[in-house]
């Protein structure tokens, strides 16, 4: 695909975050298997719902544009996700395994708030309201997904430090 205008570089990025998407999904339930601490367990399941719900909105939003719903291969994605795989496979250690996971989810998350944020700005910019919602409602549980994390991580250094 030949990207010449911001019509075609937005759906362009759709295609990237809609096989990024698929991605997580199918990484999420390993990195709950991998998770010791029920909470944490709790926050990935929770996060794959948001994740089918995030592809049924990026489904929707090909309609609107009337595009069929493809991805196309997310470079970034494959390499976050190759990165989570390597780790998990050198970790033994509940605590920190539970660590580990926490750091590679959020960075996913920070990964997919930049691209839905650039996402909506650029739906908005091409006056396509809908779609911007649609992006908008992901972003917001992106960023949910993040502070569950980050709110994760503080709990485990506070318990650690006390």
């Amino acid at each position: 695909m030949t990207i010449e205008t911001l019509d075609d570089l937005f759906l362009h990025t759709l295609k990237d975050v809609l096989y990024a998407e698929r991605k997580i999904l199918k990484a999420l339930p390993k990195m709950e298997r991998k998770a010791t601490d029920p909470k944490l367990k709790k926050a990935l399941s929770s996060h794959c719902d948001e994740t089918e719900d995030h592809i049924v909105r990026l489904e929707e939003v090909f309609d609107g544009l009337d595009k069929a719903a493809r991805g196309a291969k997310c470079d970034a994605m494959v390499g976050l996700l190759e990165e989570a795989e390597g780790l998990m496979a050198e970790i033994d250690d509940a605590e920190t395994m539970d660590a580990a996971l926490i750091s590679l989810a959020q960075a996913v998350e920070h990964y997919e708030i930049a691209r839905y944020g650039t996402l909506v700005a650029w739906a908005l910019q091409l006056g396509n309201p809908k779609a911007a919602k649609l992006l908008q409602a992901t972003l917001d549980q992106e960023y949910g997904a993040d502070k569950a994390l980050s709110k994760l991580a503080e709990k485990r250094l506070n318990a650690l430090s006390a």
